[in-house]
């Protein structure tokens, strides 16, 4: 299977949401996690009250059943995924709804369409969930 393949097939099990969306959701109680790199996030900043959380550790974070799992996290949290531009959000949405999190999505064109939307964006840097 081919990586857009997969995209593809990732993206249709999800309900995506767009940049007014996500920040509604957030304002509605929302998790709204950051996979970014950490140069992305120092260089173009970050969505106000979301959560760093580093891919490589993204799967034992979002397992509401896991002993690493996020603070407070259970099968019904909403959680919005957010990279770069929204294809690596896609994918990693799909693997938290095969862990449990029925509520998984990410957000439409990522992080650079929430600036472009002209959301608010604090300065980036905030270090990831241990």
């Amino acid at each position: 299977m081919s990586a857009e393949e997969r995209l593809d097939r990732a993206r249709a099990k999800l309900n995506r949401v767009d940049p007014a969306q996500t920040a509604a959701l957030l304002s509605d109680g929302a998790l709204v996690v950051d996979i970014r790199p950490h140069a992305n996030r120092l260089a173009e900043g970050e969505i106000p009250g979301s959560v760093v959380v580093e891919r490589i550790v993204l799967e034992w974070r979002l397992d509401p059943t896991g002993t690493h799992r996020l603070p407070g996290l259970t099968e019904n949290t909403l959680v919005v995924l957010v990279c770069n531009e929204g294809y690596a959000s896609s994918l990693a949405a799909a693997d938290a709804l095969e862990l449990g999190l029925h509520r998984a999505t990410d957000l439409i064109g990522g992080f650079r369409a929430w600036q472009a939307a002209g959301l608010p964006v604090v300065p980036g840097g905030t270090p990831a969930v241990p």
